[in-house]
């Protein structure tokens, strides 16, 4: 075998029909082509990037603006990643009349007192608003063959309220009520619809984490586990809904209550809610009696001669640059909502709150977030450290959002069901299935009975 060294000294190998290549040298005029080559190479690629780029600013009218918002022409829009560019979801809603028995019981009570327009009020009031405004949306079809989602409408809440029902007929008549939807069957519940509108959440259907623990629910709570050992909220299956404004402050005429300017503005702060034994607001009474020129927190009453009547509630609300909004029986807080429409900057102080439509809002930009540990004069001191033309930005944004928070049409370019509805768009499953679900070769969906869909009849066992 020959040694290294000395086939360093043998004659260039020969690579067949390549090896011209090694033998052509390299001269001057090769050198200047090359340079020329990458040159206009480079001027090429610049102008085309500039091209592309002008193009993009006129295709993309949803442009993420400096305030973080994804808008058009100044209204919030969805990001088509994960949502698509347009609306075009199906939903079918249930009858309360005759196509459900027990439906009307979980609207109006077991012997139909309840009426309608009492449950529009007050925080449960969002359970009503989407259930009508879903009746008469362009979304809704009535032939459930076609149908993404089935919405149940229940106003359980204020049927609780109102004595329409105890906790235990809810339960029951829930189960009942279920036992009769072959769709539900069909999907396990996870193409339906359920909105629980109070810090309860889906704890009001006591059952709800044997039967409903599947669907999508519409609620604005997303934490109840201080008083549960879970908590019936799922971050990647349901959908947190804002709280229900009255509608006297939200009505795009005047509102009954004007915004004031910063500068007439008595306090920087307030706190308008009862203290309930919680922490956080024993600590914010506690505090205003310290700083009575900065922080107003009335002691409200809720009934008698001195009870704050809505416009008094406003009022007060409007007179600090600052509300501040901690938690009580759970969570959220209603107050957080209500301020925007005072244009009062919230400050959130429930660590486990959870927000609504956060792919479309920076709450970082219209809002503030401060650990509920540390309320006492450090917050006051940082919020009086804030420059007015600061505040002045988180108001002017907060207004260009709080559309969101207004139960109107989907048929308005901005309003809360509209942004539900792009929430749910993202639920839809074009295949349904549940552990009563079987299919065999031929696309037939059976039950263990190997039964046809077409052929199930109510009661059914639930999944």
């Amino acid at each position: 075998m020959a040694s290294l060294s000395s086939s360093s000294n043998s004659k260039p190998r020969n690579f067949g029909a390549y090896s011209h290549y090694y033998a052509t040298p390299c001269t001057r005029t090769h050198q200047i082509g090359a340079l020329f080559l990458v040159v206009s190479t480079f001027f090429l690629t610049r102008l085309l990037d500039q091209h592309f780029s002008e193009s993009n600013s006129v295709i993309n009218i949803h442009r993420t603006s400096s305030s973080g918002f994804t808008t058009d022409n100044g209204i919030p829009q969805w990001p088509e990643r994960g949502y698509g560019s347009h609306l075009s979801l199906k939903i079918y809603v249930y009858d309360e009349n005759d196509e459900i028995d027990g439906l009307k019981e979980l609207m109006h009570g077991r012997d139909g007192s309840v009426e309608t327009a009492k449950c529009l009020k007050g925080q449960w009031g969002s359970q009503v608003k989407i259930h009508k405004l879903l009746m008469e949306s362009r979304f809704r079809t009535s032939r459930k063959e076609e149908a993404d989602l089935f919405f149940v409408p229940a106003y359980v809440k204020c049927v609780r309220m109102l004595g329409g029902l105890n906790d235990k007929e809810i339960n029951q008549t829930y189960v009942k009520v279920l036992s009769q939807m072959p769709y539900f069957r069909r999907s396990g519940g996870r193409d339906h619809i359920f909105v629980f509108p109070s810090g309860a959440g889906a704890h009001l259907f006591r059952s709800w984490s044997t039967f409903i623990n599947r669907s999508v629910i519409l609620t604005p709570e997303g934490d109840r586990t201080d008083k549960k050992d879970t908590t019936a909220f799922n971050t990647w299956k349901d959908i947190i809904i804002p709280g229900n404004v009255d509608d006297a402050m939200t009505k795009n005429g005047k509102p009954d209550v004007q915004p004031l300017p910063l500068s007439k503005r008595k306090y920087l702060a307030n706190y308008l809610g009862r203290a309930q034994g919680k922490a956080g607001r024993l600590k914010l009474i506690d505090l205003s009696k310290q700083y009575p020129d900065k922080l107003e927190c009335p002691d409200l009453k809720f009934s008698g001669s001195e009870k704050f009547g809505r416009t008094t509630y406003f009022e007060h609300l409007r007179n600090a640059k600052f509300c501040l909004a901690p938690r009580g029986e759970s969570s959220w807080t209603l107050r957080f909502y209500e301020s925007f429409f005072v244009e009062c900057v919230p400050v959130l102080l429930s660590d486990h709150a959870e927000l609504p439509f956060q792919n479309v809002i920076d709450y970082a930009q219209v809002s503030i977030k401060w650990p509920s540990s540390r309320i006492g004069a450090e917050l006051l001191d940082y919020l009086a450290s804030i420059p007015d033309k600061d505040i002045e930005g988180m108001i002017a944004r907060g207004r260009k959002i709080r559309c969101l928070f207004v139960y109107g049409p989907d048929s308005a370019p901005c309003s809360a069901v509209k942004g539900i509805l792009w929430e749910l768009q993202r639920k839809v499953r074009h295949f349904q299935q549940s552990t009563e679900t079987f299919w065999l070769h031929n696309g037939s969906v059976v039950n263990r009975e190997l039964v046809h869909f077409s052929s199930w009849r109510p009661p059914m066992p639930l999944p």
